[in-house]
């Protein structure tokens, strides 16, 4: 097996035989023979133990994956004669692979060495020529290729199939890292390009030459009241900012960074999490007026410190506090890697010390979209900070930006007219300091709302040209080309937001359905997962499920999405609201409706939406327009969509370019041009380029 045989020599004696995962699973002992395991699911569960050797699996959960829809007393027979006739078979071979108890069934890790696990010590020994050399052989194979036992098998493959990737993924990142230091670009380029061929976005990693990538971890905040953490917070977030000023530097975005709060991950492992070489972490000290902060530079590769330093100052002069704590981080990156870097100034936002703290408690809240009541305590802290220091730029444009979230994510009763709100708040931002790019993209929002698309991207690629550093920046642009249909130009800046926050939710969200529209079921899937496993909804996900074929798991993905978005839905119009059950029920409807492919389980859910269009408060609301598009439901879209854009139901908008069934009815249907034209979208094709769906017609 080439270099392969070089795997762990230490306990190469006690390897019995040898399990290839990636494509088809084969077992072979050390000899090269192969051992036939003819059962199917007997070859199931053997390879789905080498995939997390650690792992045992409950025997009950066993039975359910590998014999689906079978009773359980049936089930339960089945495996006990499945692990039977395999113990006789492995028996011959020796090393107690499978390892049996009454409840769980476990692998032997020391009996069995596969291409995974070889690949992953490689990699964790610096062998990078043999890593290579396999991920050679490897290429794009996936993870235990062809084999199918319905939706719940299918569902747990993809997960495990996933996080084994990401581990690779971390491996390379670090590995790649450690040859750029160490200057080997021969053996770098010839591992990226290996991993590139399973990976093409790896060709988007910096390599040497670049910019110097880095990180700024959430601060400690030391013998203070817990409740004041946000002025910590508030320290990292200007030095994420000012940080960004320096032309050699690439700091990961807020989003990820701050993922990473009170983490038992390795410094290495965040490093590698995040794509970058160095890591800023620290400590703040608030007494009274007095204020203290501890700053320490650590290399990402080792975990170690390269340089630390303290910083005593005051609440009157915290601005001068910051600057010199981001220059003398600049200093010392400098150094370390040998660069000339100009020193960043930090922006002076407010003389008012009350408003700065009420701006920092209003930012702290504005961050947990999700949370009941934090949107709105924090619109009432920000409008306080704004009648303190009217001239506080920041906060009128962070005032803006939290009536956009209540638009989108709460249970609001007048969207347009948060919308309205926002871009009251964001103008007055920009008479203050017409040097926003975020300002900018805001703005775009409310423009769609009013019709006007040209607008909204003309503003947001204004904002990108202005920041085009910011993430949020980017994504929201990438969002714009999404919802007009230009999918290919919207991943490019959807793309480059998760270059620099790779550990947001919201990004992955997007990229996931963007993916969906190109017809990348996997890759959906995977991003869909991502945004998941960070906290945020997707039913974007349990449409990208439902379209590889797995209904059962895609209806069970989209039950999941209520535990989050349950708070931003209206009950009918002069009802109660919805008991828990109704709720759950309404939302199994939901999800057999889009997700399982079942004629009448789509016209039950129909007419509920006809129901919910004609009683609900908001009859445009996004629980009416997001479905209508995933069931491909065109006339009842025109009537929502087609009647009144809103910030929270515009986001459907991007799920109309899908080249699925029953989606692509959407698009194809004879008044889609016509209703394009009515919202005004179509107005955006002249301008920025034909959707990469539609054929350009001849009377254009």
């Amino acid at each position: 097996m080439s270099r392969v045989a070089q795997w762990d020599k230490g306990r190469q004696h006690l390897v019995v035989c040898h399990a290839t995962l990636f494509g088809s699973f084969h077992l072979r002992r050390t000899d090269g023979d192969e051992i036939v395991i003819s059962n199917r699911r007997a070859r199931a569960l053997v390879a789905m133990l080498c995939l997390e050797p650690g792992e045992p699996i409950e025997r009950d959960y066993l039975s359910k994956l590998l014999w689906p829809g079978r009773f359980e007393a049936h089930a339960k027979a089945s495996l006990r004669q499945c692990l039977l006739d395999l113990g006789k078979l492995l028996d011959a071979v020796g090393g107690d692979i499978v390892q049996v108890s009454r409840t769980r069934v476990s692998l032997n890790p020391a009996a069995i060495q596969t291409d995974l696990n070889a690949l992953e010590y490689a990699l964790q020994i610096g062998d990078y020529a043999c890593a290579a050399e396999q991920l050679s052989e490897i290429g794009a194979a996936p993870l235990i290729d062809q084999m199918e036992f319905g939706d719940v098998f299918g569902g747990w493959l993809a997960s495990h199939r996933a996080k084994a990737e990401l581990r690779l993924q971390t491996a390379i990142t670090v590995a790649l890292h450690a040859l750029t230091q160490n200057g080997n670009q021969e053996d770098h380029a010839r591992l990226l390009g290996c991993w590139a061929v399973r990976d093409p976005s790896a060709l988007r990693v910096p390599v040497p030459g670049g910019k110097t990538r880095i990180a700024v971890l959430p601060f400690r905040s030391v013998e203070m009241n817990p409740a004041q953490g946000y002025f910590a917070d508030g320290i990292v977030d200007e030095l994420i900012t000012t940080l960004g000023q320096v032309p050699q530097l690439k700091v990961a975005g807020r989003t990820s960074s701050f993922h990473f709060r009170n983490s038992d991950i390795a410094l290495p492992e965040i490093a590698a999490a995040l794509g970058v070489s160095h890591l800023i972490e620290g400590s703040v000290q608030r007494q009274g007026e007095q204020v203290r902060i501890h700053v320490h530079l650590i290399e990402g590769a080792t975990g170690f410190e390269s340089w630390s330093d303290r910083f005593d100052g005051t609440l009157d002069d915290v601005f001068a506090l910051q600057e010199t704590v981001a220059q003398a981080v600049t200093r010392a990156l400098a150094s370390a890697l040998d660069l000339d870097m100009p020193a960043p100034l930090v922006r002076t936002m407010t003389h008012s010390k009350p408003a700065y703290d009420l701006y920092l408690q209003g930012r702290a809240l504005s961050f947990r979209i999700f949370s009941d009541g934090a949107l709105g305590t924090a619109v009432n802290l920000l409008e306080q900070a704004v009648a303190l220091d009217p001239d506080f730029a920041e906060v009128w444009l962070l005032l803006g930006e939290v009536h956009q979230l209540i638009a989108i994510y709460t249970a609001c009763l007048d969207r347009p007219a948060e919308s309205a709100r926002m871009a009251d708040c964001v103008n007055k931002a920009l008479a203050l300091n017409p040097n926003l790019g975020q300002a900018y993209s805001l703005l775009g929002l409310h423009q769609m709302v009013q019709n006007d698309f040209v607008g909204a991207l003309d503003l947001a690629a204004k904002g990108y040209a202005l920041e085009p550093g910011n993430p949020a920046v980017a994504m929201r642009l990438g969002s714009y080309f999404l919802f007009c249909g230009r999918t290919a130009e919207g991943l490019r800046y959807i793309e480059e937001a998760i270059g620099q926050d790779p550990i947001d939710g919201r990004k992955y969200m997007l990229r996931c359905a963007g993916r969906l529209s190109q017809g990348d079921i996997a890759g959906a899937i995977a991003d869909g997962q991502r945004a998941v496993d960070l906290g945020f909804p997707s039913v974007h996900l349990a449409l990208a499920t439902a379209a590889g074929g797995q209904h059962e798991l895609a209806t069970e993905q989209y039950m999941q999405t209520r535990l989050l978005l349950n708070k931003s839905l209206f009950p009918p119009a002069g009802t109660m609201p919805m008991t828990p059950e109704v709720m759950d029920a309404y939302w199994l409807v939901a999800a057999k409706g889009v997700c399982s492919g079942k004629v009448e389980d789509r016209e039950t859910y129909c007419r509920t939406l006809d129901y919910l269009h004609l009683t609900m408060h908001d009859s445009c609301d996004h629980a009416i327009s997001m479905p209508t598009v995933f069931m491909g439901y065109t006339d009842l879209l025109y009537k929502t969509i087609g009647q009144r854009i809103t910030p929270g139901n515009m986001g459907c908008l991007m799920s109309i370019w899908t080249d699925i069934d029953p989606i692509r009815q959407i698009w194809q249907h004879p008044e889609f041009i016509p209703f394009a034209q009515r919202i005004g979208m179509a107005a955006v094709w002249d301008k920025y380029g034909w959707p990469d769906l539609l054929p350009v017609p001849s009377n254009r």
